[in-house]
């Protein structure tokens, strides 16, 4: 079985993306055809989303300017998954705490922008993540964090006594770069141990 797998690539590298969500697939006896996206028309077409880091008001304008949005909001009403890293993560959730950031409202939480520092304070820790038998290796660069989580949203992983991995239905977000290591663990949760759409 093949995977369609679309990384939205308006800005910023989608190679790391790529290569995690192969590797995931490869685990479960599949292969992942990755498609970059950086137009509207592609979305539509994919099974599982990635909406990776970058700039977080650059990526809501861009995403808005091509159409892409809305395809992505439609593709999460259908119950597909879709895992939002970092900058991602702060456009995809319902409140970004800046009104330059136009949300697409799919994760219930606030966030923070920058909260971790600047690219200065990048740093790696060890994660406890539900369902992991071991720590992952989670890379913060310029990291946002999760102030608020609604009800239906579950607290994947915590750092320093604040969320940084949550599920809202088919949406997996993280403060951290899980692309930037060699362990696709959370590709894997995201895409492949997703609940059923309406559980």
């Amino acid at each position: 079985m093949t995977v369609t797998a679309g990384v939205v690539a308006v800005q910023g590298d989608a190679s790391e993306h790529a290569d995690a969500v192969r590797r995931a697939a490869d685990a479960h006896g599949e292969s992942a055809d990755v498609r970059e996206i950086r137009t509207s028309g592609v979305v539509p077409d994919c099974d599982v989303l990635l909406l990776p880091g970058g700039e977080s008001t650059a990526i809501s304008r861009l995403l808005a300017r091509e159409g892409i949005d809305d395809e992505i909001r439609a593709h999460v009403a259908d119950g597909k998954p879709l895992l939002a890293t970092c900058a991602g993560l702060i456009v995809s959730s319902t409140d970004a705490n800046d009104d330059r950031v136009d949300t697409l409202d799919l994760l219930d939480v606030t966030v923070d922008r920058n909260a971790f520092g600047r690219q200065v304070d990048s740093f790696e820790a060890p994660l406890d993540v539900t369902g992991f038998e071991e720590p992952f290796p989670a890379v913060f660069i310029r990291a946002p964090v999760i102030d608020e989580v609604g009800d239906d949203v579950d607290v994947l992983a915590s750092w320093d006594g604040r969320p940084v991995a949550v599920r809202d239905g088919p949406v997996v977000g993280t403060s951290f770069h899980p692309e930037l290591t060699e362990d696709f663990r959370i590709h894997d949760l995201a895409f492949f141990e997703t609940p059923e759409a309406g559980q």
